[in-house]
């Protein structure tokens, strides 16, 4: 860490190693924060896992969106707190701790990238690198109050970077507020796939707005009030337990080349959580997994014809604020399930999802947020900001 003091315990307790950045650019004035999933010259990569730690050496070169954020201008100011291989949501590292949410103390951050989140929230950097597989960059800017992209699945380079799940691992960010977030999406991804068209049709999908309780439907529709929408159907007929079961194999399959290979191996001892986790992982077979992958393929032909190129779904982004840090592990487990009955959409379609702060319910952010059709990440970014943002 180069900075003179980390309230909210985002930042890595790293030896300080200077990192040199362009003096001109897109991103000059901005400092930044990087997720300990991706390497940074002069430090170790150390995954939020102690056995990651102990065995990665000294980095002698930057991930390519490291460099590439650097080299637009931007300043690193030190690597960030993960859970434990990026494998949770909650951004409790049973290892390394648990970084304070700035927008609510007494509750979780968000994970897996929960010190980008709370270092951008804190003011301690102004923008911060994530990955978001699951839900890691979208549940903690919803929980921290502020703004995130999940880009269009492959966009961005993942390269020096530790992999979890191929198919669904993105690299995501964060910013205060969406004319930053859109400063980065535009020097990381230079222009639009496919942008999205003249006119839009806003979607409002009432069965994911249905796994919303009283107070977060208020939120969301005083966040989307005035915007002429049309109603849609998400989940396929049988609901969404069967797009969350899918992912849920999908999910181990990948992670069963990935990390289950290192933790077998090393003899790692296993947190709550990530405990079930990788027993599940090891116990899939291809009789599950070719199943699993039929519901993906359906799923996304039904939302990219959905979407067009001109459709957004108006989405919840979890179905209420973060928990308190007291909260009973069989509640906890509960959340998350039901958060990923949301959060699996996008991740399914393998579409980009930008996350704004919308309001408050008993005293913790909750957001919202569009997801666009493939390769429109930087015009849904500037479609939120019109949608969110008061015009000054």
């Amino acid at each position: 860490m180069l900075l003179d003091d980390d309230p909210v315990r985002a930042f890595m307790p790293y030896p300080p190693v200077a990192v040199s950045h362009a003096e001109e650019g897109p991103l000059s004035g901005l400092t930044l924060a990087v997720k300990d999933l991706f390497d940074v010259a002069g430090y170790r990569t150390g995954c939020g896992c102690p056995m990651k730690l102990a065995a990665s050496d000294v980095r002698t070169t930057h991930a390519p969106v490291v460099e590439r954020l650097l080299s637009a201008g931007a300043q690193f100011v030190g690597k960030t707190h993960t859970d434990e291989l990026a494998w949770s949501m909650f951004g409790m590292n049973a290892h390394f701790g648990t970084p304070i949410n700035p927008a609510a103390p007494d509750r979780i951050p968000g994970g897996s990238s929960s010190g980008s989140a709370a270092a951008v929230a804190a003011g301690l950097a102004d923008i911060a690198l994530g990955t978001d597989t699951g839900g890691s960059v979208r549940a903690p800017a919803s929980f921290c109050g502020i703004w995130g992209l999940r880009p269009t699945h492959g966009r961005i380079s993942l390269d020096g970077c530790m992999e979890l799940c191929a198919s669904f691992d993105t690299c995501g960010f964060f910013a205060r507020d969406g004319r930053t977030l859109l400063r980065v999406a535009e020097v990381l991804m230079a222009e639009d796939q496919a942008p999205l068209a003249q006119q839009i049709r806003f979607l409002r999908p009432l069965d994911m707005i249905a796994r919303l309780g009283t107070e977060q439907q208020a939120v969301y529709g005083r966040a989307f009030a005035g915007v002429a929408t049309q109603s849609a159907s998400i989940y396929p007929d049988t609901g969404a337990d069967t797009l969350y079961q899918a992912y849920r194999v999908l999910q181990g399959w990948d992670a069963q080349r990935s990390v289950v290979p290192f933790i077998a191996a090393s003899g790692m001892p296993l947190a709550t959580g990530i405990d079930g986790r990788y027993e599940h992982a090891r116990s899939l077979t291809q009789a599950d997994q070719v199943p699993a992958e039929a519901v993906r393929t359906a799923f996304r032909d039904k939302i990219e014809g959905l979407l067009a190129g001109d459709g957004v779904l108006l989405a919840p982004v979890v179905p209420d604020v973060p928990f308190k840090l007291d909260l009973p592990t069989e509640a906890q487990d509960a959340y998350r399930h039901e958060a990923m009955r949301l959060l699996c959409v996008a991740g399914l379609a393998g579409l980009p999802q930008v996350v704004m702060p919308a309001g408050r319910v008993d005293g913790a952010p909750f957001g919202v947020s569009l997801i666009g059709p493939r390769g429109s990440d930087l015009s849904l970014i500037a479609l939120a900001r019109r949608l969110t943002e008061p015009r000054g």
